[in-house]
């Protein structure tokens, strides 16, 4: 398409320019979409000029405002055919090329034909249909997606699928003792502590809570410290203290402030069933 816009000559007036302008643009955007209706109907509206307005601008010495009107509609025209022309979602997404994946997860590998941009949250959720992990903010602020990688919790929807591949896996369907678990005695230590401690409401964080809890618990017992650690000087075997729960957990929110019930049932899990 022509960028070339005719300048006013010297004796040329200023609406006339914009009239030129007005014409150049709308013969452009159409002929780069010709043929298409869309197109058409915007053109006879520029086209069409009510004369009674024009006539009362005329008068009052404004034709110029009729001159800026028609650039933005002419505008607006030309915008309309490129939106027109360009593909769909749905065209997009086919163009896509996939690549084949191999997930571990749950102690189960399986393979994939994923958009090599995928998450890992969306993997686990669209195509592999464990859907215990919660898409939250998507951000990786609210922790409702964690999941455990090589025993190390990360934020899944931060985490492309293709990252994770040759690596353990576990999300929270992933944590009880049997696959198909049927009493409390059958869920893992951290699970039964939410159970007996009512550390959720709404229950959507919880898989998070529940997986980032279990993580928690294990860097304290192979002594791996936090900035509650530091501050409070035990920088060889930190005590699991309310403060020490809460800065370790504090990636995951809670939106339904089950915070004090949280705190106990990570205590409980870490103390052990005999406590």
């Amino acid at each position: 398409m022509s960028s070339h816009i005719n300048k006013p000559s010297p004796g040329e007036p200023a609406a006339d320019a914009s009239e030129a302008l007005v014409e150049d643009l709308g013969q452009n955007a159409c002929q780069s979409r010709s043929g298409e209706a869309p197109c058409n109907v915007l053109q006879t509206q520029l086209d069409a000029e009510p004369s009674e307005e024009f006539e009362q601008l005329e008068r009052h010495g404004l034709l110029s405002e009729i001159s800026r009107r028609r650039f933005i509609q002419a505008s607006s025209a030309l915008a309309a055919s490129f939106a027109f022309g360009m593909p769909s979602q749905g065209e997009a997404q086919e163009t896509t090329q996939t690549r084949s994946v191999t997930l571990k997860v749950n102690g189960q590998p399986q393979t994939l034909s994923l958009d090599p941009r995928t998450s890992l949250l969306d993997a686990l959720r669209e195509h592999m249909k464990l859907t215990g992990t919660k898409k939250g903010c998507d951000h990786g602020q609210c922790g409702a997606c964690t999941v455990l990688i090589d025993g190390r919790r990360v934020n899944s929807c931060l985490t492309l699928a293709f990252a994770a591949e040759g690596a353990e896996i576990t999300t929270i369907e992933g944590l009880a003792k049997t696959s198909d678990p049927k009493t409390i005695e059958d869920l893992s230590s951290v699970q039964a502590a939410f159970l007996i401690e009512d550390g959720y409401q709404c229950g959507y964080c919880t898989p998070g809570q529940i997986i980032s809890a279990t993580a928690a618990i294990t860097e304290l017992e192979k002594g791996e410290l936090s900035i509650v650690s530091w501050q409070s000087g035990q920088h060889d075997r930190p005590e699991l203290t309310d403060e020490e729960i809460r800065e370790r957990m504090s990636g995951n929110i809670c939106r339904c402030g089950a915070y004090p019930n949280i705190v106990a049932a990570v205590r409980a899990a870490a103390k052990g069933p005999t406590a």
